[in-house]
């Protein structure tokens, strides 16, 4: 009887353990337009700057997980990206301490620019995917979406 009693316990508690999160769903059209082009390209002629990210996943991970655009304010999305970029970039300078495989090039962000929302937005979330995806912790913040 005992032994019963714990089996139910514990399928109980099984079964109430949620681990699964339902992500936001995308139509088929989308989700191929996604997956078919792993290159993010921003850029702008009258600042002339241009940020490429060629990373398989980010375009979908940037539809289907990232908060929307809009959710973080352009202020609270500069001040992050400067602290990422610093860090990054001291990697960058260190590959005895971390892998170069992972940060290969120097990111040139100037904080007085004003490289506007767009580019702040997928700047951050590609930050965020990035320390996501390869276990990796950024500026002493926890990444988070």
């Amino acid at each position: 009887m005992k032994t019963y009693i714990y089996l139910i316990l514990v399928l109980g508690f099984l079964i109430s353990c949620n681990t699964s999160k339902r992500l936001p769903s995308i139509n088929k059209e989308e989700a191929n337009n996604i997956t078919a082009n792993d290159t993010v390209k921003i850029s702008n002629d009258e600042l002339e700057y241009e940020i490429i990210i060629i990373e398989p996943g980010f375009n979908v991970w940037l539809a289907s997980r990232a908060r929307p655009e809009g959710y973080y304010s352009q202020q609270y999305l500069e001040n992050r990206n400067y602290q990422y970029v610093v860090a990054w970039n001291q990697r960058v300078l260190q590959p005895n301490l971390y892998n170069p495989d992972l940060y290969e090039m120097q990111i040139d962000y100037q904080p007085q620019i004003d490289y506007g929302y767009d580019v702040n937005y997928k700047l951050y979330n590609y930050f965020i995917y990035f320390q996501l995806t390869y276990k990796q912790q950024l500026a002493g913040f926890t990444p988070r979406i």
